[in-house]
Parts: structure tokens; sequence; C-alpha cells
């Protein structure tokens, strides 16, 4: 035995290591791998002749071995990166080794590819570097794959830029403080987002026509000629409209139907158009937005979903500013209704106590005078007053049967002339008490026409009281008429204190009054009903009235045209006169009177016993009943506000008892609307009479009735009509 281990002999090992450990072995091995290599593996000289070229080089660069060996290695590398081959070569030289790089190179077909490069020195057996190996990958794919994620990124980042400055117009869009703002913005974003030069933003009107509302760019004469278009326009925004559809010319050069505008076109100095209609959720046109470019263009796809996904928010702003609007419009028409009906109540209240005043002068006066004269004087007032209240009551209740429909003319053959006279009649105390100068100027022949006269005397007095009131002491007042075959014209002039521009669009409205000037001195108050009724009456006649003055201070012309028709032949009606002093009437009645107003109740039946009839008062249901039942009135004159029960309840009950089917039953009540009629005659009333009523009217109808037949005290007896 020994005592050191002997080396390993060669002889010890496996075949197929010893095979392996083999210098040739080795080398075939490399060459194996070397050409089986996915890369091209190409070895040069430090003077870059190419001395090896694996398979791969060929398939990469197209090039036979046999083509390149022996050839400079910059047969493969495009002449601008020649000098990075310099610095490779040079490096080599200096024995610097080079870590891999990305650059690139040229294919025998001239297509240039990109090409990961891994560069190492080759050494001899000393150790000195006598050339250089390359190893070059093709990345052409991982290239592409990078080329794609970079577009992605910069699609991306395009993307959240387009949505933060559609977030920055949405934004702007809905901090607008109104509708007009709002469109200046909506136009401003889509210019900017389609990158247009300029264009125009329309809304549709009731019509269904559009208005240009804000635009860019074009000149008055364009818009002047596009001022509003419809469904059967040819224009870009014409047929968008038609179709509900955005319609896109990309040169209206070469678009058929845009040839009949295209000067039009040229002169407003676009080749291009884009007109989005906007749409409401039910598809109904709201507006149209066009958008104009100098050049052909079509804008991308992706930008005109931009622009749909902001126009829905604009869509959106322009429903909830119209509907704003139309809040803040009634909130203003309910503001305007509220004052102007405080007003009224106002005026009301003011015009009926106005004539309380003088009325109870008068008769104050009339308790402390004796004389004959002092006392028609009282009393002269005291009708004029009375006469005035009733006017203003009549003109309210004429206005609202007016405005419910319920007015109803009642039309006979009458003459101009005496509706002029009964007008003049009406207007002339004020006429008279502000020293007016009134001239007329009618028709020499007679006028007669069809009309309602009493309607028609309203309207023309209506309008001297107003010329009167509105006129100073003294002014001049002129009525004139004229007629020709198809058209009676009447027309009232005064050179009062005019109208002002604010005042005539509302000149015939309800409640409107013309308010004081510097021109003149406040005018004779009123309700502001009388040119309303003028105008309510005269529409229902068939005709028009107009009003014309130069402003403040210079006076003012209203003008009433009827329709003529045909002439007719006035029928005199012979006016009926009562003598309210009568001592005896042809028939003497036994009235009772039951009004909760004592003073009313006292005074009506005053009046009855100076006109000669027997005349009792009740200031309740109850005592009526129990009066009734004691006299058995001829008549009963009864109001309707009653305290304990209503005159409705006891009508009923008058006609249910056994004295009252036949007695003639009277409402008189300040309720005189065509319903409180009504239902007067339906609770078994004979007549209805509304307060307060004219002493000649009543006597009038109790001259019309005849008293019961009585054979003795309590007996039932019968009136008629």
């Amino acid at each position: 035995m020994t005592s050191a281990k002997a080396p390993l002999s060669h002889s010890f090992l496996s075949p197929a290591v010893d095979a392996e450990l083999d210098p040739a072995f080795q080398r075939a091995r490399l060459a194996a791998i070397v050409e089986s290599s996915e890369d091209a593996i190409v070895s040069k000289t430090l003077e870059g002749q190419i001395q090896s070229w694996n398979a791969s080089a060929t398939r990469i660069f197209g090039y036979l071995p046999e083509e390149v060996i022996g050839k400079h290695i910059t047969i493969i590398i495009p002449q601008e990166l020649h000098q990075e081959e310099n610095s490779i070569l040079e490096r080599l030289r200096r024995g610097e080794s080079i870590e891999h790089f990305d650059t690139v190179r040229v294919t025998k077909d001239g297509r240039r590819i990109p090409i990961s490069l891994t560069i190492s020195p080759i050494r001899d057996a000393r150790g000195n570097v006598i050339g250089a190996s390359k190893i070059a990958r093709d990345i052409s794919g991982r290239k592409r794959a990078e080329q794609v994620l970079l577009e992605s990124e910069r699609r991306l980042a395009a993307e959240v830029s387009a949505l933060k400055r559609l977030h920055e117009w949405s934004t702007r869009l809905w901090r607008s403080r109104n509708l007009e703002e709002g469109v200046e913005e909506v136009l401003t974003a889509a210019i900017e987002l389609l990158g247009a030069d300029k264009g125009d933003l329309q809304l549709a009107n009731d019509a269904g026509h559009l208005e240009i509302v804000v635009q860019r760019g074009f000149s008055q004469q364009f818009l002047n000629f596009f001022a509003s278009v419809g469904r059967d326009d040819i224009s870009c925004c014409g047929r968008a409209l038609r179709a509900s559809e955005r319609l896109v010319i990309e040169d209206i050069e070469t678009d058929a139907v845009s040839a009949p505008l295209l000067e039009i076109y040229r002169e407003g100095g676009f080749r291009a158009v884009v007109s989005t209609p906007l749409l409401n959720p039910d598809g109904t046109v709201l507006g149209m937005l066009s958008t104009h470019f100098r050049r052909a263009h079509r804008p991308a796809d992706q930008e005109l979903r931009r622009l749909d996904l902001y126009l829905r928010q604009a869509c959106d702003f322009i429903q909830r500013s119209r509907l704003e609007n139309r809040l803040r419009q009634n909130e203003e028409t309910l503001r305007d209704a509220d004052r102007r009906k405080n007003e009224f109540l106002a005026l009301l209240a003011h015009e009926l106590r106005n004539p309380l005043a003088p009325i109870r002068y008068a008769l104050a006066a009339a308790r402390q005078q004796r004389s004959a004269a002092q006392q028609r004087w009282a009393q002269d007032v005291v009708d004029r007053q009375v006469a005035h209240m009733s006017r203003l009551l009549d003109d309210l209740l004429d206005i609202s049967r007016i405005t419910h429909g319920t007015l109803e003319l009642k039309r006979t053959p009458t003459e101009l002339a005496t509706i002029i006279s009964s007008a003049i009649e009406t207007a002339r105390p004020l006429l008279d008490a502000k020293q007016h100068r009134l001239t007329l100027d009618l028709p020499a022949q007679s006028v007669q026409f069809e009309a309602d006269p009493l309607r028609l005397s309203q309207v023309f007095s209506n309008l001297l009281l107003n010329a009167a009131k509105y006129t100073r002491s003294g002014g001049r007042i002129e009525l004139s008429a004229t007629r020709n075959a198809a058209q009676l014209t009447v027309t009232v002039r005064d050179n009062g204190i005019g109208i002002s521009p604010a005042m005539m669009p509302r000149l015939f409205t309800l409640f409107a009054q013309e308010r004081p000037s510097q021109h003149g001195s406040a005018p004779e108050s009123g309700l502001g009903v009388g040119l309303a009724l003028v105008r309510g009456l005269v529409t229902l006649h068939g005709g028009t009235v107009e009003a014309h003055s130069a402003g403040t201070g210079s006076g003012s012309e209203f003008t009433v045209r009827l329709p003529a028709g045909a002439p007719v032949q006035a029928q005199s009606q012979p006016r009926a006169e009562v003598d309210m002093h009568e001592s005896t009437p042809a028939n003497s009645l036994q009235v009772l009177v039951v009004d909760d107003n004592r003073d009313a109740a006292d005074s009506c039946a005053m009046l009855l016993e100076l006109s000669g009839h027997e005349a009792r008062t009740a200031y309740c249901a109850q005592e009526a009943l129990e009066l009734g039942g004691q006299l058995h009135p001829d008549v009963l004159l009864l109001d309707i506000g009653l305290p304990d029960l209503n005159g409705y309840e006891l009508a009923r009950r008058i006609r249910a008892s056994d004295w009252g089917q036949d007695v003639a039953l009277i409402a008189v009540t300040g309720w005189g609307q065509d319903s409180d009629r009504r239902q007067a005659l339906e609770a078994g009333f004979d007549q209805h009479l509304t307060k307060p009523i004219a002493p000649e009217a009543l006597t009038s109808l109790l001259q019309s009735l005849r008293p019961r037949q009585r054979s003795g005290p309590g007996t039932d007896a019968t009136i008629s009509p």
C-alpha cells in the first residue's frame, strides 16, 4: 500500500466524458450552438472585416455567408451610424468592454430593422484582443409592442386631456349666469374641440324655426340671410333639422345639394361645415350647433363623439335655463298680479269711499237747511255720487262677464247719434266739472246700424270720461265719426297728458293706469277698468280699438272701428219717464222690505211710501216670516245676506207657506253675477235686482205689478206682472 493517493488517470474517465473533453469535439459543439442560435452571431477583425456569419444572420439580414465574409461590417450598418462602428472598433482595440445596446441595421433589401447588439472581444492564447464577436437580436416585435404601448399611452393621455377639457367646459357652462352666457360657452367650446374656424348656435322658436343667438366670424349680411331657418331649407342646418341628425359636409364645392347656396357659403368664408342638432330626450330639436372650416375637412369620429358628450350637457343646460326663465317669469307674473290686486283693492276702497263723503255732507246739510233749492242741491249730490258708485260696480261686473264669456250683446236697430248723445250725457258731469270744451263732428246723414246701444254707449262714455280725466282743466276734447260701406270709425281726441311709451303696451289691460308726471297734475282717480271694458265690448261687436300718442304731454287719440253692416231703419222707442213725486200710482201695493241694514230698509220703505205704496220693514228672516204671515203683502223685497237665514232659503220657505205661493218675490242684493241671478230664480224669486237700485227702475217695476184682489184683511190674493 502506498501512503499517498495517485493522480486520477485519464484512462479512468468514461468514454462519453472523454469524448466531451476532446478539443475537436468542443469546437464542433460550439459551432453547432452558434449555427442553431436564433440570434445573428457574427465575428469580425479589429479592422471590421467579417470573419464568420451564422444562419440566423442570413435570416435576419438576408445575406449569405459567402456574400459578406471578408467584407466590412458596415455593409449592414446605415451610413449615419458608420461613425458609431468606428468608435466601437477603437474601444475594442483599447481593450474596453462594450455593454449591449439597441441600434439599427440595414438588410440586403434595404429595410431598416431595430436590433439589440452585444459585442464581446476575441482574445488569443496570450490574452490579446484580436477581434470581436457580435450577437444581434431582431427586436422588431418588441419595438412594435413598445410602439403600440406608446401609442396607447399617447391616446390615453390625449383622452384624459380631452376629458379634462370637457370637464372644464362643462364647469364653465354650468357656472353661466343665464342662457345667453351659456350658449356663448357652448359655441366657444365646440369651435375649440373640433378645431373649427368659425361657427354659430341657433335655438328653435315656438314655430320650430332656427334663429341664430350667438355666432363667431360671420358678417351681418350672412347672418341676415340665415336669420330664420325652417325644415324646408336646403341650408346645412335646415337639412340637419329636417333629419334630426348631424350633417357633415366635407367640401361644399363638391356637395350637389349646396350648389344653389354656394356663393353665399363662399362669402361666408368656409369650405366645410358640421351641423349638429341639439335634441331633447324626446327627440324634439332644441337648436342647432354649426361649426365651419376654411378648408375641406372632416372631423375625426373621436372628436365628434366628444362633441356629442359635451352637447348632452349643453341640452340639459338650455332646458334648465328655459325652465328657470319660465319660473322667474311666473314668479314675476304672480308678484305683479299680487301687486296689482293690492293696488286694485286700495283703489276700490278709495273709489267707493270717495262718494260717501259728499253723500254724508249733503245729508247733513239737508237736515240743517230748509229751502227748496238747498234740498234739491243735496238730492242732486246724492244722485250723482250713487250713480258714480253704480257705474264703477257695473263696469267691474261687465269686465267679469266679458272675461268669462258670459256677456251677451242685445243687438237692435240703432242710430249712432243716439248712442253718442247717451255717452255724452253720462260723461257730462265730469266734462262740466273740469270745464272742458267738447266738439263733435258727426256725419250729416243719419247713421243707422245693428248694435247693442247700451254697450256702445258704455264704450264711448268711457272714452270721453278717460279723455276728461287725463286732460287738464279747460282742455279740448274732440269726437268725430265717419262711415264707409264696410266700416264705422269713431275717434276721440284730447290735448291731455298723453300716453307714455312704457304705458302703451298695457293700456287696455285690466287695472292699468297712467301715473302722474311733471306734465300735469294727478288725474282723477279710478279703477283702471274703463279701457279694458272698451276693448272687450268693441271686440264683442267684431271691431277694434287703437290708441295713439306722441308721448307724455302730447295728448292722445282713441279710434274705434266697427263693421258697418247693412244700413237699417232705426225704430223709434219712446223714452219712459217716471215722476218720483206722483202721490198716488195706478197700483198701490203693500210691500214688505227685508234687509239687515236698517238704513237701507227704512230709506227704501220711505221712498215707496212717498210713491204711494204701503211699506213695512223687517230686519231678519224670522221677522219677515212673521210679518208676512200677518200682512200677506203683495211684494217682498228681500236682501240675500241676512244674519239668521240667507235670502235663498227664506224665499223657499215663503213659497212653501200658504200666503207666499203667489206673492211677488224680488231679490235685492249686492251680488250681481249671472250665477247669482240663476240661483235666485231657482230659489223662487221672480226678479233679481242689483244694489244700488235706481229709484225710477224700482218704481217702474212696481207699477208693472197689480195688487192682490182682497175681500178682507188676511185674504189671499194674486199678483201678476
